[in-house]
C-alpha cells in the first residue's frame, strides 16, 4: 500500500483513474472493512486503482476548537489497518479551515476529479462531507454524473443485529462493553501512551507498572476497571500478557485519573517508550480495599485469572 499525503503541489499526473471511497474510518472497524473490499473488488473487476481517502485529523478539531476527540485509532494506527485491507493508495488529506469551506459538490470536483481522479466513488451509508453537510447521497450521485464520476450507495454492516459504525464502537467502550466493541471492531481495542514515573506503589507490591499518559493521542480511554491486555513495545512489536488498571487507585488516596499496565514477567526499563495495550476484556471494577495487603492479594488473583484466560486462548488457537 502507498500513502500519499496530499498538498497542492501534487501532480496529477501521479493518479491514475480509480475507484474510491472517502471518510475518517476511526477504527478502521467491521463496517469499514465491508466497504473497503467493495472498493477493492470494484476497482479490480474495472482495471483501476483502489484508493481510500481520509484526513489527518478529525474534521471538528477543525471547525470546532475547543473539541477533543475521543478517538479509536491514531493516525498511524489507522495507515497500518488500513494496509492489511489490500486497498492500493491511502491518501491524506490535511483538514484545514480551507478544505472545510469545500461545498460537497466543489470537494467532489476539485478534490475527488480534479486532483484524484476518481472514475467511481463509493460512499457510506451514514457518511456526509462539504461545508454545509445539507447534502446526501442523492445528490452526490446527481454531482457525480455531472462530473463524470459514477457514485454507489454502501449499504450497513451489520452483525448480531448490530449496525456497526464508530459512534457505536465507542458507546460500548464507554460502557466498559469492550468484549462487543472488540468483535465490531474486528480486533482488540488499543491504546497508546507514553510510559511515566509514578509514584511506585505497584512495585513496593510486586506489581510494577507502566504509567501511560496517553494525553497527546486523543483516544476513547475505557471507564474504570481492571483489565486483561495484551501490551507491546512500538520499538519491538513483541507482545506480552498484562494487565490494566483504569481509576483513581482509591486505595491510595489518588485523586487523578491514571492508566497504569503491569506486563507478566517484565521488568525492563521502558521510560519515555510508547506503548501499545490492546485490551481483551474488562475483569472487575475497581474498588477501595481496606489495606494494602488485602489489594496485593487480590492483584494476584487478577494475574492468575488473566494468564489462566490466556493459556486458555492459546490452547483454543488452531
Amino acid at each position: 500500500m502507498k500513502t500519499i499525503y496530499l498538498n497542492k503541489e501534487l501532480p496529477l499526473e501521479e493518479m491514475e483513474p480509480c475507484v474510491a471511497t472517502v471518510g475518517f474510518f476511526d477504527g478502521v472497524h467491521l463496517g469499514h472493512l465491508y466497504l473497503i473490499n467493495r472498493v477493492v473488488e470494484h476497482a479490480k473487476a474495472n482495471g483501476l486503482q483502489s484508493v481510500v481517502v481520509t484526513f489527518d485529523k478529525h474534521p471538528r478539531q477543525v471547525l470546532n476548537k475547543e473539541y477533543q476527540p475521543a478517538l479509536l485509532c491514531t493516525l498511524d494506527s489507522k495507515l497500518l489497518l488500513l494496509s492489511k485491507t489490500g486497498v492500493e493508495k491511502v491518501v491524506v488529506l490535511h483538514f484545514d479551515e480551507e478544505l472545510a469551506r469545500l461545498s460537497a459538490h466543489d470537494f467532489m470536483l476539485k478534490i475527488l476529479k480534479e486532483r484524484l481522479n476518481v472514475r467511481h466513488l463509493f460512499v457510506g451509508y451514514d457518511n456526509r462531507f462539504g461545508h454545509d453537510r445539507t447534502e446526501g447521497i442523492d445528490d452526490y450521485i446527481r454531482y457525480g454524473q455531472e462530473m463524470g464520476m459514477e457514485v454507489f450507495r454502501n449499504q450497513s454492516y451489520v452483525l448480531n443485529g448490530i449496525h456497526i459504525s464508530s459512534s457505536v464502537v465507542r458507546n460500548y467502550i464507554r460502557q466498559g462493553e469492550i468484549e462487543i466493541a472488540n468483535q465490531c471492531l474486528g480486533y482488540p481495542y488499543t491504546i497508546a501512551g507514553i510510559v511515566r514515573g509514578g509514584e511506585q506503589e505497584g512495585r513496593k507490591m510486586g506489581f510494577p507498572t507502566a504509567n501511560l499518559d496517553t494525553s497527546a493521542f486523543g483516544q476513547l480511554i475505557p471507564p474504570s476497571g481492571v483489565y486483561a491486555v495484551r501490551a507491546r513495545l512500538m520499538q519491538t512489536m513483541a507482545t506480552k500478557p498484562a494487565m490494566m488498571n483504569i481509576g483513581h487507585r482509591p486505595t491510595f488516596g489518588g485523586l487523578e485519573m491514571t492508566v497504569e499496565t503491569h506486563i507478566f514477567n517484565f521488568n525492563e526499563d521502558i521510560y519515555g517508550k510508547l506503548l501499545l495495550v490492546s485490551i481483551e476484556c474488562k475483569i472487575r471494577e475497581e474498588r477501595k480495599f481496606d489495606t494494602v495487603e488485602a489489594l496485593q492479594e487480590q492483584l494476584q488473583i487478577d494475574r492468575d485469572l488473566i494468564l489462566k484466560k490466556f493459556e486458555l486462548e492459546k490452547d483454543n488457537d488452531f
